[in-house]
């Protein structure tokens, strides 16, 4: 199977195209990645000479370089590349929208013309918007975006939908609740915690601390995706969630636990504007239709993912001194011939 995959060099992204060829090392991936302040080749360094694998620096926006890359006749397209985090949505949401809405939609009309076996959407939870206490969204739950990132995210989706609705294209989404585990930009909560109560420096944490996600260690969603690539169904949307909810204020006091710090770290700061209270999403399509569960326990994975960076340092500190940049500034200072 020959997959391109878009954003390969993000968090999921790289996670996933690890998980493939561990698991499929006859697969052939193509990796299309902008390299923009999340990317990060280091995530990648062990693939650097695996045959099976090929990094292509660019923009899912660039209709010409999108266009050739296609075809290559890939047999899916993954699309992860996506502006991710909400507080840079909600001081640049240009950004967002350009990346996450006209990156889709330049990869739809690339399906539409060279005809991949299937398209897969990386979406997220936080395009349904925000939960009460109690209940959980489905598949069917409406769109009701907060922030610029999620809506760009919705934005996305219903394109998505529009095109398979419209033309037959053999599209498939997926959205996951928060993502956790190894190789995440230590902007997003758990790797900034982690890696600043490793240094003792202060754990900002928003407003009362008690808004509410469900988390899932990156190691499941790529076996979820993994599972949609082979079985899914061309037009359907699986939501990915491991039913373990968790206050931002929890998953503080487990960060601190693991290493065992004071409590004295945290430092409760300003919240920010349209804040979702609680995200919860049913997955029982995907883990009935599918047979996906869930495998890491939110206490094994934790333990995980703190071993992790405790033992990584060199990567999250070069990533926060802006140092990672220089590698591929090095190595990529000018897109690769096609």
């Amino acid at each position: 199977m020959k997959i391109l995959v878009t954003g390969g060099a993000g968090f999921i992204g790289s996670n996933f195209i690890r998980h493939i060829l561990s698991k499929y090392p006859q697969y052939e991936i193509v990796n299309l990645d902008k390299l923009t302040y999340a990317g990060n080749l280091e995530n990648l360094s062990d693939l650097e000479k695996n045959s099976s694998h090929r990094f292509v620096r660019g923009d899912v926006c660039d209709h010409r370089l999108v266009d050739e890359l296609s075809k290559e006749k890939f047999d899916v397209i993954i699309n992860f590349a996506a502006e991710t985090h909400v507080d840079r949505s909600l001081y640049d949401p240009e950004t967002f929208v350009k990346t996450n809405v006209l990156g889709t939609q330049v990869l739809l009309e690339a399906v539409l013309k060279h005809r991949p076996q299937r398209f897969i959407q990386i979406s997220t939870d936080e395009v349904y918007g925000s939960l009460p206490a109690h209940g959980s969204f489905t598949e069917e739950s409406p769109l009701a975006p907060n922030s610029p990132y999620a809506a760009s995210k919705a934005g996305a989706d219903l394109l998505i939908r529009s095109y398979v609705q419209t033309f037959n294209l053999p599209a498939i989404i997926i959205r996951s609740c928060n993502n956790y585990g190894p190789y995440q930009f230590p902007e997003k909560l758990i790797p900034l915690f982690i890696t600043n109560a490793i240094e003792d420096k202060e754990l900002p944490l928003y407003g009362d601390g008690l808004y509410v996600r469900d988390w899932i260690h990156v190691d499941d969603h790529c076996r979820a995706i993994d599972l949609v690539l082979h079985e899914g169904k061309t037009g359907e949307t699986y939501n990915v969630s491991s039913n373990t909810e968790k206050t931002n204020l929890e998953i503080t006091d487990a960060i601190l636990s693991n290493l065992s710090k004071p409590k004295s770290l945290v430092k409760y700061v300003k919240d920010r504007p349209a804040h979702d209270r609680r995200y919860a999403l049913n997955s029982d399509n995907i883990r009935k239709e599918l047979g996906w569960e869930p495998e890491v326990s939110f206490e094994q994975g934790m333990k995980l993912t703190v071993d992790w960076y405790t033992k990584n340092k060199k990567w999250w500190q070069k990533v926060k001194s802006g140092e990672y940049l220089k590698y591929y500034e090095k190595h990529y200072t000018r897109r690769e011939k096609l």
